[in-house]
């Protein structure tokens, strides 16, 4: 009997085996195999049809093989069927992208009910922009099942209308629900699923509050983003513990004391999670500057619940008056802020700097200091410029020496960026102004002083400096890199500046010095914000990676990001690997150790900063927009920002954007000059991208965080 059972089991034939010999006969033939054939020819014993019955759901959970009307099977590829992922939706459209990286357009009524994140089978369908356009023919599997809404009321009944695909109400499972009323903000859960969006049946697992307040729309976004904002109980207990055990002198041994110098942080005034500090003086050969960064990696250890934690979050969250943190605020606002008058643990970077600010060496060393005082940008730049009362220059006493080196120092390094041609872009970034009811009252743009530039210069240099020392240790890393634009964006700029009739110089390969060139030759003009703005869209995003491809926008061969380690991910993990270089481990150790790491490191900190920018943008709208609800009717001086086929975005100097569709332009006849013009065919009147237009605030969406301007016509 024993005997036979081997045999029986030696007979079986494997699921990796089945799935080979379906792929197989289905490459023969015809296209389409009715499923009993496909079984009936590939099977060999009926000891063997589960391990068929599993073959055949991995490949077609694969999107390897699919399943027709009247159970006849293919081959994808012999059907022109392509496995992609449904990656966002609008009111009447999604996106999906498929395994070679293609984003495919994919019509509303194609959608075939898929949700973000679902992997789906998707065929191509004739392109009416001459982009990849395609239609949802199956789902291969379902993604989060979870997503936000507004409970409107319609037709007799409250139904669900999602963020994601706001044109189809869903009907709500009320017995299954937490209690809510029309206008809510809410989570739902999808219970079941149909052919199409509203044919989506969901529950309502809990309720932000109005949608008419930004606070609850911005809670949602963030809870959409998937950003955690809880922290589990080993990672607070951990806190907690490092907390109560405060800065022990036995953790100075082996550290340079650096208590005697006047080292001070510059911050903004709310900030409360102070992770750099400087210090600087003049030598005979020029400059000694040091950059000194909470040693988080002291306390927050490779592997710990809080380092498992933080990677997970990858970043804090900023949002208004908000923020979420990557670390507990025992750590983050409590034991690694460098806090004035406090002996804290450091991991110091000190730059020499010859006279025009050229780095000729560096060196890094675990140290503790304490922080003379707690800068404020606004408060150093009235220093600077001479406005600062008895009150503020008795509060920096301590560092009225060091304050004009500072200066001095950062416009040497400022004047050495313009000598390498590293482009000047400029942001427009607001603050916004919160309200004790959490309602936004006011948009105001941030100011940017001497001040903030100082400790930019000084991190920009730190960064670098980080980034050459695992360069020449060669050891993994985690590098901030920023690669050339892409040939078809700089060809699109070259096509926008040419429609404005602005000079550029021309090339076979763009470099920074060209966007540079761009800039400087429209400074001053009426076409400089719309040519900056057009130079900032041109360019790659900025990412990590382990590998130092060098940074385009700052032209820069190793830059790294090093001096925000309460804060980012990326920071925190390069300080691990920066002890162990300074502990005297060797590449060889390093590298074993590291490399994965790296790897891992460096794609959840983009990941991770993808998602919190994404989010804090979403927010961000919801808060101007619900500012805006105040000012429905008013008149706004604003400038053309992008223009679209569909109308033209008009920003306000404080920042805040909206919509002016073509509908409520002026009766006629409009030509889109793609993507800088709106032409009316007969009167010759122009809407151009960086042009004035006086505009009347007329609509706002708090929940979508959008405005919509129209052409006040009593200034035309």
């Amino acid at each position: 009997m024993a005997e036979k059972n081997k045999k029986n089991s030696k007979d079986k034939v494997t699921v990796e085996s089945y799935k080979n010999k379906i792929v197989t006969y289905l490459n023969t033939g015809k296209r389409l195999i009715p499923l009993n054939e496909l079984e009936t020819k590939c099977r060999t014993k009926k000891s063997g049809r589960e391990n068929f019955v599993q073959a055949f759901t991995e490949l077609r959970d694969e999107g390897i093989v699919t399943v027709r009307k009247g159970m006849k099977v293919a081959l994808c590829s012999r059907m022109g069927f392509k496995a992609a992922e449904i990656t966002r939706l609008s009111r009447t459209f999604g996106f999906a992208v498929t395994e070679d990286g293609t984003e495919y357009f994919i019509p509303g009524k194609c959608m075939m009910g898929a949700m973000p994140r679902d992997r789906v089978l998707i065929t191509d369908i004739p392109s009416r922009s001459g982009e990849p356009e395609g239609e949802v023919i199956d789902i291969l599997s379902f993604g989060s099942s979870t997503l936000t809404g507004v409970i409107e009321y319609a037709e007799g009944a409250l139904y669900l209308v999602p963020d994601i695909a706001s044109r189809n109400h869903m009907i709500i499972s009320k017995g299954e629900s937490v209690p809510f009323v029309e206008g809510d903000k809410v989570l739902a859960e999808i219970v079941y699923r149909g052919r199409r969006h509203a044919e989506h049946k969901v529950k309502i697992v809990s309720v932000f509050g109005s949608a008419e307040l930004a606070a609850s729309c911005a809670e949602s976004i963030i809870t959409a983003s998937g950003i955690i904002t809880e922290f589990s109980d080993e990672s607070l207990r951990e806190a907690y513990r490092i907390s109560e055990g405060g800065v022990q002198e036995y953790c100075f041994n082996n550290r340079e004391d650096l208590r005697h110098l006047p080292i001070f942080t510059i911050d903004s005034s709310e900030s409360k999670d102070l992770d750099d500090a400087i210090s600087v003086e003049k030598t005979e050969k020029g400059w000694l500057l040091g950059v000194h960064i909470a040693d988080v990696s002291h306390y927050v250890r490779g592997n710990s619940a809080l380092d498992k934690e933080a990677m997970r979050r990858g970043t804090s969250v900023y949002y208004a008056d908000k923020v979420v943190p990557m670390l507990p605020k025992e750590l983050s606002n409590g034991i690694c802020s460098l806090n004035p008058d406090e002996d804290r643990l450091t991991l110091s970077a000190f730059m020499e700097l010859g006279e025009d600010g050229e780095m000729i060496s560096y060196r890094f060393c675990k140290s503790v200091i304490r922080s003379r005082v707690k800068g404020v940008y606004s408060e150093i730049n009235k220093i600077l410029d001479g406005s600062a009362d008895d009150g503020i220059k008795a509060k920096y006493v301590c560092v009225e020496k060091e304050i004009p080196l500072i200066n001095q120092l950062a416009d040497i390094l400022i004047e050495r960026k313009k000598q390498r041609h590293a482009p000047e872009l400029e942001t427009i970034e607001s603050k916004l102004v919160i309200n004790e009811n959490g309602v936004c009252c006011d948009v105001v743009p941030r100011e940017r002083g001497k001040s903030e530039r100082i400790i930019e210069e000084f991190m920009l240099c730190a960064n670098e400096a980080a980034a050459k020392l695992a360069r020449e240790k060669k050891v993994p890393f985690v590098y901030r890199i920023h690669e050339a634009p892409p040939e078809e964006k700089t060809a699109s700029l070259c096509e926008m500046l040419t429609k404005l009739n602005v000079e550029y110089p021309h090339f076979k390969e763009f470099k920074p010095a060209h966007a540079a060139a761009i800039l400087e030759n429209s400074r001053g003009t009426d076409k400089y914000e719309a040519v900056n703005m057009m130079v900032l869209r041109s360019m790659a995003k900025a990412k990590y990676s382990e590998e130092p491809l060098g940074h385009f926008g700052l032209v820069l061969e190793d830059y790294a990001h090093f001096t925000s380690p309460i804060r980012r991910y990326s920071d925190l993990a390069i300080h691990r690997i920066i002890t162990d270089i300074l502990a005297g481990y060797d590449e060889k150790w390093l590298s074993k150790r590291y490399s994965g790491f790296a790897v891992n490191a460096a794609e959840a900190a983009t990941s991770a900063e993808i998602r919190a920018v994404s989010a804090e943008r979403d927010c961000e709208d919801c808060y101007k927009a619900e500012y805006m609800k105040q000012h429905i009717g008013e008149s706004f001086t604003a400038k053309i920002s992008s223009v679209a086929e569909f109308g033209f975005y008009a920003q306000l100097p404080n920042s805040v954007e909206g919509l002016v569709h073509i509908r409520t332009l002026p009766e006629g006849e409009y030509d889109y000059s793609e993507p800088v013009a709106l032409t009316e065919k007969f009167s010759g009147v122009s809407y151009e991208l960086g042009d004035t237009v006086q505009v009347l605030c007329a609509a706002v969406n708090v929940s979508e965080g959008t405005v919509d301007f129209v052409i006040d016509e009593e200034e035309l």
